[in-house]
């Protein structure tokens, strides 16, 4: 065998080497959840004047009592909860959870009724009612605050748990108001959020069944930043309502 042989060999060798590694490398995962097969995600559109999109899915074992409801913020959609494998965590824990685009983002057209506060939170009623969403527990960053707060705010027999992620027009209600609401509520921020979360804390504090979570070297979008952090804690409130 002449040198040039040999070294074709050894550079054959070598190569085969290298595709064997890389293909018995366990990929690698950008975010923390329990993947599974079987996880279908629905998407559809409520009835109505304003029509809402929302992914959706079910419970893949023995349903949890309450049902999850997603919003976003500014630059976000119900896409982010899929992507970040939020709404698969949920389904394989048991629960059913629904991620919605608010209006004017996503899928959802823009609509005049969300232009007024009143008219946010019966969207946010009617949306909810259209789904048959019973026992909800809404999760709110940044600002679906717009929609979430409002609706907070009227007391809904249907909220069963409250979880905002700095959110925005805290501002907006006053302490008396915040007192009044008996919502169990986890408030969630990023360390590094030196605008809005402290804003937000001041006046979430009021509530009167919360706990505070910082998630640290988080921004604003901390569940984003920090999406295994995000879980465990988001898992270990719905795991312990009554």
């Amino acid at each position: 065998m002449s040198r040039y042989q040999a070294a074709v060999l050894g550079l054959g060798l070598l190569f085969l080497l290298l595709l064997y590694v890389g293909l018995s490398r366990p990929p690698e995962q950008t975010s923390w959840l329990w993947r599974h097969p079987n996880v279908t995600i629905l998407a559809g559109v409520t009835r109505g004047n304003s029509p809402i999109f929302y992914r959706e899915v079910l419970p893949l074992h023995q349903a949890r009592r309450v049902e999850v409801v997603l919003l976003h913020g500014k630059a976000f959609s119900s896409h982010t909860w899929e992507q970040l494998g939020t709404l698969q965590l949920l389904s394989q824990r048991g629960y059913r959870a629904i991620a919605l685009d608010l209006p004017g983002f996503g899928n959802s057209a823009a609509s005049r009724e969300a232009s007024t506060e009143v008219g946010r939170a019966k969207l946010l009623e009617r949306v909810l009612q259209d789904l048959e969403v019973h026992n909800a527990v809404l999760v709110s960053p940044s600002l679906s605050g717009l929609y979430a707060l409002p609706f907070l705010m009227q007391g809904h027999r249907q909220l069963q748990g409250f979880v905002p992620i700095a959110p925005t027009s805290t501002q907006n209600y006053t302490q008396e108001q915040f007192w009044a609401v008996k919502t169990p509520t986890l408030i969630l921020y990023g360390e590094l959020d030196h605008i809005l979360a402290p804003k937000s804390l001041r006046q979430l504090r009021h509530l009167p069944n919360h706990s505070v979570v910082k998630l640290p070297n988080a921004g604003h979008a901390c569940y984003i930043q920090k999406p295994r952090d995000f879980h465990l804690v988001l898992l270990d409130f719905l795991d312990h309502l009554p």
